[in-house]
């Protein structure tokens, strides 16, 4: 059993257990509600012209192409098996997914896979 199955789980749990009581509470009714308004509208997205800027970003030059493929690694380097004796310890998820940019970035380099194996004819291989 690896420690994220029943960390996740747990957590699960304690905020179901949370919102549960959270309901039954009439007192405590409004302040979910204004908390779920607040989180719901958070006003202006910061990173949307970063956003859209990566999104229109045309892949058009075989050297830009090689470029992104080559500093975007196709899976998180951060998650492994933390081993001792040949015993998993605890595993480490993938932290990439918490980049806000995340989306964008992973799009990028498929636009990028893209181009090579199409327009140029190239083999893509060694980027996957």
């Amino acid at each position: 059993m690896k420690a994220f199955e029943s960390t996740t789980k747990n957590i699960f749990f304690t905020s179901l257990v949370s919102l549960h009581q959270a309901e039954t509470n009439n007192t405590n009714k409004a302040n979910v509600t204004e908390l779920q308004a607040s989180h719901s509208h958070s006003g202006w997205d910061f990173l949307r012209p970063l956003r859209n800027w990566l999104d229109t970003l045309k892949v058009g030059d075989r050297q830009f192409a090689h470029r992104v493929c080559r500093l975007i690694p196709p899976q998180c380097p951060f998650e492994r098996d933390v081993k001792l004796f040949g015993k998993v310890l605890f595993h480490i998820p993938p932290m990439c997914k918490l980049n806000p940019l995340y989306e964008e970035v992973v799009g990028l380099r498929f636009r990028a896979l893209c181009y090579l194996a199409d327009e140029c004819g190239e083999d893509i291989s060694q980027y996957c």
